[in-house]
């Protein structure tokens, strides 16, 4: 546990400390944050998903597919649980239900994936699937269902409209991303036995070396850039990410037995604070931004309790079984 708080959990922190400082300083904005986080989705996190992933092998693929099952069926499930809990509230729509489950339905993996997972479990291909195959559930399949609901109910918010969106344009455009294309194309390139040259790693790592760093330091600047106001929604919306998501996971795991160490950080990958894209998201539908921001708030600072509870009490699980 204090290897965990000293080296996993200090350091985010510090950094996300010194983001924060440097917003209420004026020496970065909000609307730096966003260009930094634009290379981090862009350019960091695709090169370190990619470079990690085709380092692997077709037996180590083979072996993770009840890991990528399990994220898929366990993350989703949770994504529409807090999508339906919070639409029951008659003061929120369906577009801020919508960004509740793009919050709260989702662990920032693509920012703090890496930072958190590395330390704890070291640098492996084992730990660069999770971040992939995880990554994938919310770049892939959490935004464009978030972003299908957030659109259904705009439009009927603007009945005189009679523009129709495809429901397949958000999956279609979350696909484009690299952050959701790179680590795909890894898995194909992997599974196609293609040989990856050592030479060619060190391209990839001298920008995968930005990404944790980068956008721990931008949640910093995104956090001192929005007021932050703690109300009853926002206390919910981190109950069900920081208890319900990890609880639902972990439950799943021991159901289909899955490799241990793969369940580790499958559970820690779900305990991680709410999902900074769906910040990013409210920000630019201007729907649900105070309290989506409050949430995500007060689930970093509980994340600095519950990462290691959750990775006790998953090791209590694993001895029961």
């Amino acid at each position: 546990m204090e290897h965990i708080i000293l080296y996993a959990i200090v350091p985010i922190i510090v950094v996300m400390l010194a983001g924060y400082l440097s917003g209420k300083k004026g020496i970065f904005t909000g609307d730096d944050s966003k260009k930094f986080n634009k290379v981090v989705l862009n350019y960091a996190l695709p090169a370190a998903l990619f470079v990690s992933i085709v380092q692997s092998t077709r037996e180590m693929l083979a072996r993770d597919i009840k890991l990528s099952l399990i994220s898929l069926v366990g993350i989703m499930f949770c994504f529409m649980v807090v999508y339906y809990v919070f639409r029951m509230f008659k003061k929120n729509t369906g577009a801020d239900a919508a960004v509740s489950a793009l919050i709260s339905g989702s662990p920032t993996i693509g920012f703090l994936g890496f930072a958190v997972l590395e330390p704890i479990f070291g640098t492996t291909p084992s730990v660069a699937l999770v971040v992939a195959i995880v990554s994938i559930v919310v770049n892939a399949v959490g935004i464009p269902v978030g972003l299908s609901l957030m659109n259904a109910s705009l439009e009927k918010q603007a009945p005189g409209s009679t523009k129709k969106q495809s429901a397949w344009l958000p999956v279609l455009h979350a696909l484009e991303q690299p952050v959701a294309w790179a680590p795909i194309l890894a898995v194909i390139w992997v599974v196609a036995g293609i040989p990856w040259p050592e030479w060619a790693s060190p391209s990839f790592d001298l920008i995968k070396g930005a990404n944790a760093s980068l956008a721990v330091f931008s949640a910093g600047i995104t956090l001192s850039s929005i007021k932050v106001t703690i109300n009853w929604q926002a206390v919910l919306g981190s109950i069900l990410k920081m208890v319900f998501m990890p609880a639902v996971i972990l439950i799943l795991g021991l159901i289909f037995k899955m490799d241990p160490m793969n369940l580790k950080m499958l559970v820690v990958a779900a305990a991680l604070p709410p999902a900074f894209s769906g910040i990013i998201i409210a920000d630019e539908y201007d729907t649900y931004v105070a309290t989506g921001t409050s949430s995500l708030t007060l689930s970093v600072i509980l994340f600095i309790g519950f990462c290691p509870l959750w990775i006790w009490i998953t090791d209590l699980c694993l001895k029961g079984f």
